[in-house]
């Protein structure tokens, strides 16, 4: 009676903890709404806005302009926006996001743009004021138009005549320490500078502040400081003094450099989202998460009973602690990383389905159910482990040669993978134990497995090595035949290609291709390929790389013929040097990951043969998800790297699982088996496990192509012809490449 009171304690304590995790995850806590879904921080392609990347025109600039550029980008990135990320890549790039912008094309056009920095007279010659005392911010600001203070020549220098600014403590007459800037100028500026501070000196007044005594130091239309002339300057060395700490000097000697700068930036990579696009894509996206979600606790209950009942139960608590951890680990969700949580969802079924398997063989050698729910834990936790751990290799090789979005899925692919293997080996297993103790206790509440008759699968070797080659040839025909038809072997997106992607929402039914590749052609003079996405009424026009005026035409003129805004347009744009570096990062990400899998798999079980059987698995899988991209001529992008890798990760996760039986069984091999006998039967023991856990991933990913928008369309697809290569490959190849490999060493010693 007390076990079963403790049971029901344990039921209701999970439930409790669950409702608790919920309630954070779905309404936050306090008015900040904190922990909850609406406190996570979106990415541009869920948000909406801009996203830029700059590189350097100077060949090798050195670390101090890079990191004054940097503090530039930075001051005029939250002009626009608070929430605005400024971020380096490598020693020459910089990343702008900002989110909800209004006027995308104005970012655009301002953002990369030099900039001046000005130190202006505080009064001009004639008694014209420009600069006045703002009361509300405690500062002073323009009281007239640069241009025309320009214009009328109460210009002191520019840029052009600043070596250099660096901040210094200096000490005060009172022994205090002063927080100063020292600016240095040229020849030029010392001459301007002596005749300016001479005039402004005039002026100076200890018991009263006149403007005239004040030479502004203004950048980008904003005075940032404003000191008065306490002394003429005539050899070019100045001290500005009055600023309240060591960091307010050192930001004005920054932004001095900074206007001084003579670093040039060009836009080699941009992306803009419209808020309307990024709302349709998170409700599609969360309409096929809710969907899957539901399907796969179906199949758990149908499936595995009192088991799937628990598994259900702690998928729930997974999903609430996922999005808590979004929010505690500061992690940007993007569309794809929407993907990554869904995907981590079926992936999460499969450490569930590797117990439940394995408690099942337990209660058919006729065990106990108590026993056999511990045994089946204990045996099914290297498997987990292990095909976790190559799963996480994927995404960690993902997130460093990933850019953008694609590091928003590896992050949430990752941090999936962990609370999955949680919540499956403690979660799953202290709600089942408690079920059991609540009274589940038959063996009819868990089912029995009994024992698998075992298939011949290695003798079909040389029908697989067939089917391999059969695959190689269709995959390089279709290449070839691309090649001839388009120039290209594989139908390259933007990422890999270069230009311009515009993206257009319409209200009512799209122009034809024929329509808008005229409009394209008139308005801007060049050509445009159009294609219409299927299932909405919207289309991408391809273009060479478009400048921001051109863009801007584009915008106006398919405003005032189809009454589009910004709101229903998302348009991207990729130099040739970063689709580039994409083909070959795209490469080098699949090698990497198989190597570092490859190395896993050896030390973990001692064996080279079943490193080296993995990879023809993954090799097999790789060629046949390239063949379906060939065939079908689906657009090869930024996304590919993901649906590769995932696919790599999620192949050697099914693969292990055949290993870890393999391993075990040829320890408990009798002298009448042959290996052949244990490959067979070890296969044959985890062909459930294999199918019924691809089932699951497959109808999430399934449900993602389904309502999902276009571009996780192109990411999902191929992924399901992965996923059920994977299990092909798991089943019939690894195992039988491990036998032959195993065999041949026989044969040879």
């Amino acid at each position: 009676m007390k076990e079963k009171q403790k049971g029901i304690l344990s039921i209701v304590l999970a439930a409790v903890i669950i409702a608790v995790t919920g309630f954070v995850a779905f309404f936050g806590i306090g008015s900040d709404k904190l922990g909850s879904m609406a406190d996570v921080k979106l990415g541009l392609d869920l948000a909406g806005g801009v996203s830029i990347t700059y590189e350097a025109v100077k060949e090798n600039p050195t670390a101090q302009e890079m990191e004054d550029t940097f503090y530039k980008m930075q001051l005029r990135a939250h002009d626009f926006n608070s929430e605005a990320a400024v971020y380096r890549e490598g020693d020459t790039r910089i990343n702008v996001d900002i989110p909800d912008v209004t006027d995308a094309n104005q970012v655009l056009e301002t953002l990369g743009d030099a900039g001046m920095i000005y130190f202006i007279y505080g009064q001009s010659a004639e008694g014209k004021a420009n600069i006045e005392y703002n009361s509300e911010e405690g500062g002073y600001k323009l009281a007239r138009p640069l241009e025309e203070i320009i214009a009328d020549g109460d210009v002191v220098i520019d840029g052009s005549c600043i070596l250099g600014a660096e901040p210094y403590i200096g000490q005060n007459g009172l022994g205090a320490n002063s927080y100063e800037v020292i600016l240095t100028l040229n020849e030029a500026g010392k001459t301007k500078f002596a005749d300016a501070t001479a005039y402004a000196y005039s002026y100076y007044n200890t018991s009263t502040v006149s403007i005239r005594n004040i030479i502004a130091i203004v950048y980008d239309g904003r005075v940032y400081s404003a000191p008065r002339v306490s002394a003429h300057i005539p050899d070019g060395n100045a001290v500005i003094n009055g600023q309240a700490d060591y960091n307010e000097s050192k930001q004005l000697a920054s932004i001095i450099r900074i206007g001084a700068l003579p670093l040039e930036l060009k836009e080699i990579r941009s992306t803009v989202v419209g808020a309307k696009l990024g709302t349709e894509a998170i409700n599609t996206s969360l309409l096929a998460g809710v969907i899957g979600f539901i399907l796969i606790i179906l199949f758990m209950v149908i499936v595995y009973r009192i088991p799937g009942v628990a598994a259900s139960l702690a998928l729930c608590l997974y999903v609430t602690v996922m999005i808590i951890c979004l929010n505690l680990f500061n992690v940007t969700l993007t569309l794809y990383g929407i993907a990554g949580i869904i995907l981590s969802i079926g992936m999460a079924v499969d450490a569930n389905v590797v117990i439940f398997t394995r408690i099942r063989e337990e209660i058919g050698t006729g065990k106990t159910v108590r026993s056999s729910v511990k045994l089946g834990f204990e045996k099914a936790l290297s498997a987990i482990i292990d095909g976790n751990v190559t799963t996480l290799i994927a995404a960690a090789v993902l997130y460093f040669l990933g850019s953008g979005t694609i590091k928003g899925f590896a992050q949430t692919l990752a941090i999936g993978i962990i609370l999955s293997m949680g919540t499956a080996l403690f979660v799953t297993k202290f709600i089942l134990r408690a079920f059991y103790h609540a009274g589940f206790d038959s063996e009819k509440f868990y089912g029995i497995k009994k024992e698998t008759k075992s298939v011949n699968f290695t003798k079909h070797g040389l029908k697989y090595g067939i089917l391999f080659g059969v695959i190689a040839v269709v995959c390089i025909a279709a290449m070839i035949a691309g090649r001839a038809s388009s120039g290209n072997i594989l139908n390259y997106g933007l990422d890999f290609m270069g230009g311009t992607s515009t993206e257009i929402a319409f209200e009512g039914t799209a122009p034809s291709n024929k329509e808008l590749e005229q409009l394209v052609s008139e308005t801007l003079g060049v050509q445009g390929e159009v294609v219409q996405i299927q299932g909405e009424e919207a289309v991408i026009i391809k273009t060479e790389v478009l400048a921001t005026d051109a863009k801007m035409k584009l915008e106006t003129a398919l405003s005032e013929k189809y009454g589009v805004t910004s709101q229903d347009i998302t348009s991207t744009s990729i130099s040739g040097t970063v689709s580039g570096e994409m083909k070959s990062d795209a490469v080098v990400a699949v090698i990497v990951a198989t190597l570092c899998m490859m190395v896993y798999i050896w030390v973990r079980f001692k064996n080279l043969g079943f490193a080296a059987s993995s990879v023809v698995a993954l090799l097999h899988d790789v060629v046949f998800t390239l063949m379906i991209y060939a065939v079908a001529r689906i657009t090869v992008g930024n996304a590919f790297i993901a649906c590769m890798l995932t696919l790599v990760g999620y192949s050697i996760n099914a693969t292990i699982v055949v290993f870890d039986r393999i391993r075990e069984n040829m320890k408990d091999k009798l002298k009448k088996d042959t290996v052949e006998d244990v490959v067979n039967a070890s296969i044959s023991q985890t062909v459930s496990r294999s199918i019924n856990t691809s089932l699951t991933t497959f109808v999430m990913v399934l449900v993602l192509s389904i309502f999902g928008v276009s571009s996780i369309r192109e990411f999902s697809i191929p992924l399901m012809a992965g996923i059920i290569s994977g299990t092909y490959s798991s089943v019939c190849l690894a195992g039988t490449v491990w036998y032959l490999i195993n065999k041949k060493k026989k044969q040879e010693a």
